[in-house]
């Protein structure tokens, strides 16, 4: 019998929040060259707003945690026959390792991604803004793959920091007044002036807005970052069926 090579199904750990994953999808859709519905990506996605809160757990010591219910999802999607997964949430990342002990499938590792891609697309830089939740900044999540790089990562000042976790608040809850764009960019304006060569958005709830960004200095999106990761991976390596 015929050997049928087709792209590989991604599944997406969503949820963290619903709109962020949207927007990977949308991200996810524009990245892909198709010229009709079937070039396009298959997604299995669980949009899963019940994943008990990061912040809870991880900062306030209080919380349920969100390592088996990030398991579980996993081992969900690939029961379902998908051939590798994503997650669209920085902080979530926390628990990467927990995830792919749980399945199989490789969970791709949208830190390492953010990172590669700061390194390949602003060659000879030292210092980079991040532009991240508290919890990201607090659980130092980039500071491992950044140092194994040279790089040094520079955080917002704590007033503009309140300001991005105010508007990260307010994007979960489908609030993109001018208010929040404004919270983006003074967090922004401040890290290049205290002398930020390059911006890495690494909170996919800014990600959302995050082409209102206005600087002359070079910004990687990590969440664009895994959208192109996923199509690649999707696109460059075949499933076989027969």
């Amino acid at each position: 019998m015929e050997t049928l090579k087709q792209e590989k199904i991604v599944g997406i750990i969503g949820g963290m929040g619903p709109e962020a994953t949207v927007d990977l999808m949308a991200r996810v859709i524009k990245a892909t060259p198709a010229k009709d519905d079937v070039d396009h990506i298959r997604m299995v996605v669980d949009n899963n707003p019940k994943v008990p809160s990061r912040i809870k757990a991880l900062l306030e010591g209080k919380g349920e945690s969100p390592a088996f219910c990030l398991q579980e999802m996993a081992r969900k999607l690939a029961a379902w026959g998908v051939d590798f997964l994503a997650m669209p949430c920085n902080t979530a990342h926390f628990y990467h390792r927990d995830i792919q002990q749980a399945v199989s499938i490789p969970v791709l590792d949208m830190v390492a991604l953010a990172t590669e891609a700061v390194v390949v697309r602003t060659p000879g830089i030292q210092t980079v803004g991040l532009v991240a939740s508290t919890a990201v900044l607090n659980l130092r999540i980039y500071e491992k793959t950044f140092a194994a790089r040279s790089l040094k990562l520079l955080a917002p000042r704590p007033p503009d920091q309140d300001g991005l976790m105010a508007a990260i608040r307010k994007i979960k809850t489908c609030q993109y007044g001018e208010d929040v764009k404004s919270a983006l960019q003074a967090a922004i304006d401040g890290l290049v002036q205290d002398g930020a060569q390059a911006l890495l958005v690494a909170c996919t709830e800014l990600s959302v807005i995050s082409g209102c960004i206005r600087t002359s200095f070079p910004v990687v999106d990590a969440a664009q970052v895994l959208a192109e990761a996923i199509v690649l991976e999707a696109r460059q390596s075949m499933r076989e069926e027969r």
